[in-house]
């Protein structure tokens, strides 16, 4: 009997190591994901959600043939473009958001499961210790820092959440790895991808893996077989796509865009991640007490007898990695703030704590209670709001649409609903308000794009336009091929299953990320054959954005296609517009107006 139930608890702690195991626990989640994609859920729209939809911009253009960087340009890199593309297309019906942020598996996943499996193979807390808060960033799409009262999901930021994350993989790497064959392939997948999603993110990969070489956790061979191998994959990269030039040139681009010190944005981004930051610091400081004496005398060593091995003893201390941890987290938000900042200093945290030697006492006290208030806020965060939001929008309402598709995979409180649709009828209603405003240079609100009413206002101007282009067409008995936006994102490609036109920039930002047109981008902008106009409301972006592109769209004549929309189209087609009747001229107060004017552009 006895030996009966020693058999059975033996048997019990086997499953139960099982079940826990890191490999398992990745692979469980990951299909739990899987599953989540094949359903079509709703997320909380919430602050900035249009960001998203420059994914779909991207995703059009892609399947229909063009390069990012080569056929248009980008605010970053490719790589989380093809990402995205790739999980749409085997998830056609899977919310938007999640694909976003869940695409990004399939870089991390099997690079943190090389990561924990040799972590394992020591410690299964330490292992764990790496894979579960990495889980929590890499599958809520909710930033560290919260733009919206209401509890709502995050659709902006998402290339800086790529980067924090890859660099969380990184920097558990450089100082939990031993195997040198699993280094050697997560620094050169994590360096690959983080340039290629973007290079901010690449810039503070680099300090980690500097400060990796120094400290001997890397050595001099490894790191030059990494560095051949990443610079052959961009070699391969650029002689098939020629995608490596165009991207440095996009960043060329952005940076002239983008001039102006970078001390008032560090100290922008040390104030947003002050939270965090402050107890970083109180960290170092106490690091500095703790191991001050023990360091100097590291550097004393180096200075008697220069060398490798001497400077890896002034290097390998947990203050010089968290120094570079904290300076790269604070250089990644100083170009785009929002996201999952600061995320990856966890891994030199545990670091911190794995050294802490002989401390006891209050002393041990002391280390803990820092690590614990630099780590825990935005665990806390990121979990207490995405919990809200989930669990909130039980009793939301969802966005009701006819031309959305997965756009419209969205909910919100309905009171919030009814106040976007007020809002899109005021704007079409009194356009020469907002066009005062714009004209001032201002928005009708300080932080209008914050709002998830005008989100849903957009996208319910958005659907507005699929009809009124459909009514258009078929009314007219014919098809625009091409089709542009003159805002920050244009869906309507995708949505219509046309194409967009080369050369132009996605996420068009005017005062930030949208190049003067050159020659080539205005012809191929003058041969689209649908410009959209937004007036729902209508904002200085829009009419900046209409001014850079104004000597194409001048021979181009502007119709009225719906009260939210203003449209440029080929002579030939207003004319042909002009001259048949309209069927739905009458409907123009409800919203589906079409050919109500037209005139030539000047």
């Amino acid at each position: 009997m006895t030996l009966t139930l020693n058999n059975s608890h033996s048997s019990l702690s086997r499953r139960f190591a099982t079940l826990a195991s890191p490999l398992v626990i990745l692979l469980a989640i990951t299909l739990i994901l899987v599953g989540l994609l094949l359903l079509p859920l709703t997320v909380p729209i919430g602050a900035f959600y249009w960001d998203l939809f420059i994914y779909f911009d991207a995703a059009n253009r892609i399947f229909s043939g063009q390069l990012p960087g080569v056929d248009f340009f980008t605010p970053v890199g490719p790589l989380g473009y093809w990402l995205f593309a790739l999980v749409e297309w085997i998830f056609p019906q899977g919310q938007p958001l999640l694909i976003a942020q869940w695409s990004l598996l399939l870089v991390t996943g099997p690079l943190i499961a090389l990561v924990v499996h040799d972590v394992d193979k020591r410690s299964r807390g330490l292992a764990l210790a790496l894979l579960l808060p990495f889980l929590v960033f890499q599958v809520l799409p909710i930033n560290v820092t919260q733009y919206y009262s209401y509890p709502s999901v995050d659709g902006f930021g998402i290339y800086n959440r790529q980067i924090t994350e890859i660099l969380y993989v990184l920097a558990a790497s450089l100082l939990f790895v031993r195997s040198m064959r699993v280094m050697f392939a997560v620094v050169v997948g994590t360096m690959l991808a983080l340039f290629l999603v973007k290079v901010t993110g690449f810039f503070a990969g680099g300090l980690l893996c500097v400060v990796a070489l120094l400290a001997r956790r890397i050595d001099l061979k490894l790191s030059l077989a990494a560095a051949a191998s990443f610079l052959a994959v961009l070699a391969l990269l650029e002689l098939w796509l020629g995608i490596v030039s165009a991207y440095l040139g996009d960043i060329a681009a952005l940076l002239s865009l983008n001039e102006g010190s970078l001390l008032p944005r560090f100290l922008q981004a040390a104030s947003i991640h002050f939270t965090v930051f402050g107890p970083l610091c109180a960290l170092m400081l106490v690091l500095i007490v703790f191991d001050g004496r023990a360091m100097l005398g590291a550097v004393k060593a180096f200075l008697r007898s220069p060398g490798a091995a001497t400077l890896a003893g002034v290097m390998d201390w947990p203050l010089v990695w968290l120094a570079a941890a904290t300076f790269a987290a604070l250089f990644v938000e100083t170009q785009n703030t929002g996201g999952q900042g600061f995320i990856f200093v966890w891994p030199v945290l545990l670091m911190a704590w794995e050294r802490r030697g002989r401390l006891e006492g209050s002393r041990l006290g002391l280390l803990a209670v820092l690590i614990a208030a630099a780590s825990l806020p935005y665990l806390t965060e990121v979990t207490a709001r995405a919990a809200r939001a989930f669990v909130g929008q039980i009793t939301y309402e969802r966005l009701q649409n006819d031309h959305l598709g997965q756009l419209g995979q969205v909910s919100q409180r309905s009171e919030i609903m009814h106040h976007a649709a007020v809002m899109k009828t005021i704007y079409a209603a009194y356009p020469q308000t907002y066009e005062a405003i714009a004209q001032a240079g201002e928005l009708p609100s300080f932080t209008l794009y914050n709002a998830p009413d005008f989100q849903l206002a957009w996208l319910m101007s958005v659907d507005e336009a699929v009809g009124a282009i459909k009514a258009f067409e078929a009314e007219h008995d014919m098809r625009f091929a091409t089709i542009m936006s003159l805002n920050f994102t244009n869906p309507f490609p995708w949505l219509l299953d046309r194409e967009a036109p080369r050369g132009v920039a996605i996420g068009a930002d005017p005062f930030r990320a949208v190049p003067d047109p050159g020659p080539a981008v205005l012809q191929s902008v003058k041969t689209t054959d649908l410009v959209l106009y937004p007036r729902c409301p209508i904002t200085d972006a829009n009419e900046t954005l209409r001014d850079l592109y104004a000597p194409a769209l001048r021979s181009m004549t502007k119709i009225t296609l719906s009260p939210c929309w203003d449209a440029y189209v080929q002579p030939d087609v207003a004319a042909a517009a002009a001259s048949a009747p309209s069927q739905a001229a009458s409907g123009a107060s409800s919203g589906l107006g079409l050919g109500a004017s037209a005139q030539t552009t000047h």
